[in-house]
Parts: structure tokens; C-alpha cells; sequence
């Protein structure tokens, strides 16, 4: 089935309905979407240092693509497969420093820390060996505020997804929060993950979804911005809440900010606070079953569960139970789609304007 949006959200009907229990849709969506995006592979911390191995995995559960990023001895950070050339052993399992080599655990072929081969027991009569085949293939990969991304074949460079994200948060000095594990964790919702991508990308739902989120945030004033793949939404703060100071945040605006809402198509939110970032990574594990990975970087701990970050958790258990419904609500016989409302939901209509661009692409040989 082809899916069309019109880019004129005052006659713009929504994403027709079949698109959320279409199995072949959900498929092109693996290969057509998110093969050809950039996709986050975690923070960069444990690889820091030279000789350093960090096994990723790319998707896990829908492209399950195994990565290894590489640091070697002179500094250089690269994204290589971690898939053996001999027969296909997944080679590093857990992260390490101070490596001197990739070892395959199977048959004990040898790499060096740029992916090239350099042993292999018993091929001492194979002709036209070794060949560049038999050395790691490199993921294209990139960094961004000492964060990874990878991808199978991408649609366009890093920095056309991420840039004018990167340049209106780059006051924050993103670089210099720090990880705190103890408060992140995984969320499973029952549910398509673009049900879960949409309703992230408006606050028009804010006054009748959260309460406690309403009383920090200013509703009248939240505003959104649409770049080519990615949005950003902007929430004052009330008066006496938490806010960032206003002046360090290029074009955030008049007033005082309580949280910048930040979306890269097709998969990644960033939400930035006072006290300093919850990153959440949509995954895909089934039609109707996605897994949201919140990650926690702190900026000043002094202003943890404060102003709109306070209700964080009772806010997503608010949208995993609007969301759920919505998945039931589309498979209704008697739904096929609705109309946008052009203030408040132009971060959705920009999303299932690139959905339909990217399916009707052709996935890439």
C-alpha cells in the first residue's frame, strides 16, 4: 500500500490507519526507514582510551546489527562489524582495554584494532589469501557530543539529521554532562513505535494527558520548530518553576524555559532540562511492542525532580497508557485517520510527511 500525507497540514488527513497493522508496511519500515537513518549507539566513555573495545548492538531486535567500536593504539575511534570473516562468530562480547588484538574465539582468526586481519591458523595452502574480504567491514559511523551513531546505508550525512539540533542546544556544553546509570532504564510499551513517535512530537495533549506536567509548564506559549529530519518543541516555565537561564540557549526565546523537547527522524528524543538531559531511543521490537531506552546525563544534580522533569516517570506511564489505547483505537474497522490541528500538531504531520518519503523510497541494493 502507498502512503501519501498532503504538506499542506489545513487539508492534510493523518497517516491512514492500515499503516499501524500492516505487516509489509512494518518490514519496509526495517530496511526503508531505519537501515537508511542514523541510528544512537550509546555514549562513548568506555572507549575514551586507546586499545579500548566496545562491542553495540545496531537495533537489537529489529535491524540486530552487530557492531564493535575500536579505538586503537594512536587514538583513532572506528565502527567495524563484529562478526568474524572466517565463519560468522559474533568476535567481542563484553567492553575491554588495553587490547592488543580482536580475537575470533571460534578458529582463532586475528585482527588489529583498524579491523584488518593479520592471523589465521591452518590456511597456510588457501589460494589468494588474505584478501580484503577477510578484513572487518567499517559501519559508517559518526560522533556527536561524545555519542555514537551508526548506520547500514544513511539517506544523508550525520549532521543533516542532528545539525540544527546541535547548534540550538550548543550552549549547554552537552559534552561535559555525565552519565548516571542509576537513572536510566527501559520502558515497554504495547504498541507500533510511530504511535509512540507521534504523540512525543505534540504538546497538544499536555492539558487533558498530564496534570502535574501542566501546572510546570506554560501551554499557551509552547511552541515547536521543523527542520528537515528533526523538531524541536519549546516549554516556558511558570512562574517560581525550575527554568534554564534563557540567555545561554541560542533562539530558545522570550521567557524562562523549562524543557527543550528535541527529535531526530525517525527515533531519537532528547530532552533537556535545568538539571541536564534524558535521552529516549524508540525501538521497534514488534508491530505492537516497542522498548524505550531513557538515559540520564546530568548537568547540575541540584535541580533533579524539579519543574517538568519532576513527574518524568508518572509523565511516561501517563503516555504509555494513551499510547496503548491509541494501538487498539487503530485497528478499529471504523478508523481509517483524522485531521491535524495546524498549531499544535505540526511535529506530527513533519513525521508522517518523512514516513511516506522514506517508504516510498526503494530500499538500496
Amino acid at each position: 500500500m502507498a502512503y501519501a500525507v498532503d504538506p499542506d497540514i489545513t487539508v492534510a488527513h493523518t497517516l491512514d490507519a492500515a499503516f499501524y497493522r500492516d505487516e509489509e508496511a512494518f518490514a519496509d519500515a526495517r530496511e526503508r526507514i531505519f537501515a537508511r537513518t542514523w541510528q544512537w549507539i550509546g555514549d562513548l566513555a568506555d572507549v575514551a582510551a586507546p586499545r579500548s573495545l566496545s562491542p553495540r548492538a545496531l537495533l537489537p531486535g529489529l535491524l540486530d546489527e552487530p557492531l564493535l567500536l575500536s579505538r586503537d593504539a594512536a587514538g583513532t575511534l572506528r565502527c567495524l562489524s563484529n562478526v568474524c570473516t572466517h565463519r560468522g562468530n559474533v568476535l567481542v562480547r563484553e567492553a575491554r582495554s588495553g587490547a592488543s588484538d580482536i580475537r575470533c574465539g571460534y578458529h582463532s582468526r586475528r585482527f588489529d584494532l583498524a579491523g584488518r586481519m593479520t592471523f589465521m591458523p591452518e590456511f597456510g595452502e588457501v589460494k589468494h589469501f588474505p584478501s580484503p574480504a577477510d578484513d572487518l567491514p567499517a559501519a559508517a559511523f559518526a560522533a556527536w557530543a561524545n555519542h555514537g551513531f551508526a548506520a547500514i546505508d544513511a539517506a544523508a550525512p550525520l549532521d543533516a539529521f542532528i545539525g540544527d539540533i546541535a547548534a540550538r542546544v550548543a550552549a549547554l556544553r552537552l559534552p561535559q554532562f555525565r552519565s548516571d546509570p542509576a537513572s536510566s532504564r527501559d520502558y515497554v510499551v504495547r504498541a507500533h513505535w510511530a504511535l509512540y513517535v507521534e504523540n512525543y512530537l505534540e504538546g497538544f495533549h499536555i492539558p487533558f494527558v498530564h496534570p502535574a506536567l501542566s501546572r510546570a509548564v506554560d501551554y499557551a506559549s509552547y511552541t515547536d520548530e521543523l527542520f528537515r529530519y528533526s523538531s524541536l518543541q519549546i516549554a516556558l516555565a511558570k512562574e517560581g518553576d525550575t527554568a534554564f537561564d534563557v540567555a545561554s540557549i541560542t533562539g530558545a526565546g522570550r521567557g524562562r524555559v523549562a524543557a527543550i523537547y528535541a527529535w531526530i527522524f525517525p527515533n531519537l528524543m532528547l530532552n533537556f532540562y535545568p538539571w541536564g538531559l534524558s535521552l529516549n531511543h524508540v525501538v521497534p521490537e514488534a508491530m505492537d511492542r516497542t522498548r524505550v531506552e531513557f538515559r540520564s546525563y546530568v548537568r547540575d544534580e541540584s535541580k533533579r525532580d524539579r519543574g517538568a522533569e519532576g513527574a518524568l516517570h508518572e509523565v511516561e506511564l501517563e503516555d504509555e497508557a494513551v499510547v496503548e489505547a491509541v494501538q487498539r483505537g487503530v485497528r478499529s474497522r471504523f478508523y481509517r485517520g483524522g485531521r491535524y490541528s495546524p498549531p499544535r500538531e505540526r511535529g506530527t504531520h513533519h513525521f508522517h510527511r518523512l514516513l511516506c518519503e522514506f517508504l516510498r523510497e526503494p530500499p538500496r541494493p
